[in-house]
């Protein structure tokens, strides 16, 4: 079985380089217009609640039925949520979380090892039930955070957190062979669906 691991499109606080967390943010003008029709297709996607993952999907699988998962969700912020670093380049909240390579809890938000849990209990369960289910493709459309901690926990090669963010409107693909026995997934491909990467 294939797995489609994919980010949603770029919104306004992604260009403004905000924290987005579980604000619910939608697409912006661009894009939505940067998207395109994916060369998959899929009967169902898993999305989180937030609208910035369904409009995405609608556009690169406009025949798929979508279902929400909630622990899908981007991790929470806090009070960060809607700032940039640039904003809060003197706030002491967030130059200790910084310094504290971002493992602290976010005032108001959630701890990364928490939000990587729940992700990755919501991702497992997502990829154990196509496999029984014996499905092909299983494709979830979420939030770099998503993709940051399932990939760093079950992807080979192995890579660090932050190096499994991928830009917006694309992903990774990976091949679930060895997930039974290993709870391993191998890195096939990287996929982007917008109009200027046909990769």
């Amino acid at each position: 079985m294939l797995i489609y691991l994919l980010r949603h499109g770029l919104t306004a606080y992604n260009a403004e380089k905000r924290y987005q967390g579980q604000r619910d943010i939608p697409l912006s003008p661009e894009g939505l217009a940067q998207l395109r029709c994916a060369d998959i297709h899929p009967k169902v996607v898993y999305i989180s609640p937030l609208c910035r993952t369904r409009q995405t999907a609608e556009v690169l699988f406009p025949q798929a039925k979508l279902v929400p998962v909630e622990d899908l969700k981007e991790m929470c912020f806090g009070s960060f949520e809607g700032r940039n670093y640039i904003e809060m380049e003197h706030d002491p909240d967030y130059l200790a979380w910084v310094a504290a390579n971002c493992e602290s809890p976010c005032p108001d938000g959630e701890r990364k090892a928490d939000f990587c849990q729940r992700i990755c209990n919501a991702f497992s369960a997502l990829v154990d039930k196509a496999l029984a289910q014996k499905e092909e493709m299983l494709v979830i459309l979420a939030h770099g955070g998503t993709q940051m901690a399932a990939m760093e926990r079950y992807a080979l090669p192995h890579r660090d957190y932050y190096d499994w963010c991928a830009p917006n409107a694309g992903g990774f693909v990976l091949d679930a062979r060895d997930w039974t026995e290993r709870h391993q997934l191998y890195l096939v491909d990287t996929v982007r669906y917008t109009k200027e990467d046909r990769s």
